[in-house]
């Protein structure tokens, strides 16, 4: 007669998407010819598991059971990949076969992949798991690779573990060497970008600086257009600068998006900035595959730089067109659905035309007339009207592009106060930018709840009030522009920014003005 039970249960999750659905890993220890079996939809990983636990158990000094053992994964329908399930395992064997305490498991959540001699691997995606565990109140045992994720959730009740025999000693209340891991992150401090990325290096281009400021203040979209070396790239690289580091709980989410593409913990608040090559695929661009986010949602809530635009497959840039709008990437694979948040910030840039230099006054450009229709019709006009601003660049002529003296003898040398702006606007560095940018996010934030560029086109109207004048500006863009609706509520975002960057509550003609400058493709 045996003395212990036969079955046992211990708690894990598996991943889908941001969610992490809860399984249970049911182990039967019972008579009959050696076997070991795992159902409940286990992928290859799940699957091979079984030589990984039985190796460990053996050289880790533990007996395995000689019968059959029948390890269940439910819900059976739930398809369960990652090596996460190997301590689980184990540890339900342990206890169904009576060598740990099987109560020991209850309220406990386990992750790790096992290697033949016992020790705990970093497992991957793990980091949505473990925000569910912490909201079911569950202590939790994790490789001790993974600890620095701990530190996303202050509150919850992490153990990190070497081995095999560091749970088992756990379990059974003797002295381990498991450390509890809860040590917090603290944003407040987060650098914003690398030093050596500053606004200040970018040369000339007071124009784009401008409306690189707008958009960070407004997380607008932003399209550069202009020839080689105008620093399209420089000033794309320099926006996540100008943005304010990301909240805690902002900072959460973008780590479990990172953790289930494979990435581990970031070491900043930063906000993310992506730059994937024009060759990209829709599925690495969208997401989907293993359940893997894509681009789009690795930059939420950050830059989503695309360069050389019109080089992008035209299917990959319509894929933009809906979670440009949503703020999320919905996908669909083998009868299930999930969704990762994709609110990012479009930044694009891309020459006038194929060789780059059209409209020179040097003449270098010899494209067709044919030709540049052709290379600015890859940007569909739906995707066009869905970026708020579209900003010409010009090529930096010799006296900006290598200054004598000082930023004040530059000031001192400009041609009146426009001159005297242009060359502070020059020298100014990406903290002094970013101080306006963040007072420019308190404002929208404490009037409307969100910043400008998501705002309904019922807050528009309750934002945005026109006066006679103002209404009268916008009616004669938009039959000589030809903006649409769409266009038209993304001009106005733009001039609520640009008062909220002044300090003014209401919108002026100037601010409106300089919104409707700012859509250049129109004009």
């Amino acid at each position: 007669m045996r003395s212990h039970t036969d079955v046992s249960t211990a708690l894990s999750r598996a991943p889908l998407g941001l969610d992490a659905p809860e399984v249970r890993v049911e182990v039967h220890v019972g008579p009959g010819l050696p076997a070991f079996i795992i159902v409940g939809l286990p992928e290859a990983v799940v699957r091979e598991s079984r030589e990984r636990v039985r190796s460990a158990l053996v050289t880790g000094g533990f007996e395995f059971p000689a019968g059959r053992i029948t390890v269940n994964l439910s819900p059976a329908d739930l398809p369960k990949q990652g090596g996460r399930f190997d301590l689980p395992i184990a540890v339900a064997i342990l206890a169904a076969s009576g060598q740990i305490p099987p109560r020991a498991l209850e309220a406990r959540e386990l992750y790790g992949e096992l290697s033949l001699d016992g020790d705990l691997r970093r497992t991957a995606k793990l980091l949505p798991a473990l925000v569910e565990g912490a909201r079911a109140g569950r202590e939790m045992i994790l490789p001790a690779g993974n600890s620095s994720e701990a530190a996303f959730l202050p509150g919850a009740h992490i153990l990190a573990a070497r081995d095999l025999f560091e749970v088992c000693a756990a379990l059974r209340g003797e002295s381990s060497r498991m450390q509890a891991r809860q040590r917090a992150r603290d944003c407040s401090n987060s650098p914003r970008t690398a030093p050596l990325e500053d606004l200040s290096e970018v040369l000339g281009q007071c124009a784009a600086k401008r409306a690189l400021e707008i958009a960070a203040a407004g997380q607008h979209g932003l399209l550069l257009i202009g020839p080689p070396g105008a620093g399209k790239t420089l000033l794309a690289q320099r926006l996540a600068g100008l943005l304010p580091p990301l909240s805690a709980e902002e900072a959460l989410e973008v780590a479990c998006l990172e953790s289930m593409s494979g990435l581990p913990p970031r070491a900043t608040c930063a906000r993310p900035f992506r730059c994937p090559q024009h060759t990209a695929s829709i599925g690495a661009l969208v997401g989907g595959g293993a359940m893997l986010p894509g681009e789009l949602s690795l930059a939420h809530l950050g830059v989503l730089f695309l360069d050389e635009l019109p080089e992008f497959a035209h299917n990959v840039l319509e894929a933009l067109r809906e979670p440009m709008e949503s703020g999320v990437v919905v996908m669909r694979r083998l009868k299930r659905q999930w969704e990762y948040p994709a609110r990012f910030q479009l930044i694009a840039a891309m020459n006038p035309c194929p060789c780059g230099y059209a409209g020179e006054p040097r003449g270098r450009c010899h494209c067709t007339a044919e030709e540049v229709t052709r290379y600015r019709g890859r940007i569909s006009g739906p995707l066009t009207d869905r970026i708020d601003m579209h900003v010409r660049l010009r090529a930096v002529p010799a006296e900006e592009l290598l200054p004598e003296g000082s930023a004040a003898t530059q000031s001192s040398r400009s041609d009146g106060p426009a001159g005297s702006r242009a060359a502070a606007a020059t020298a100014e560095r990406s903290a002094v930018v970013a101080a306006r940018v963040e007072a420019a996010h308190r404002r929208q934030t404490q009037r409307q709840g969100k910043l400008n560029a998501r705002l309904a086109p019922a807050e528009i109207a309750e934002h945005c009030p026109l006066e006679k004048e103002q209404r009268r500006l916008l009616e004669m863009a938009i039959d000589q522009m030809g903006l649409s609706a769409r266009g038209c509520h993304r001009v106005l975002r733009v001039a609520r920014t640009c008062a909220d960057l002044s300090g003014e509550e209401r919108l002026t003609k100037m601010h409106i003005a300089e919104a409707i400058g700012l859509r250049a493709l129109e004009k």
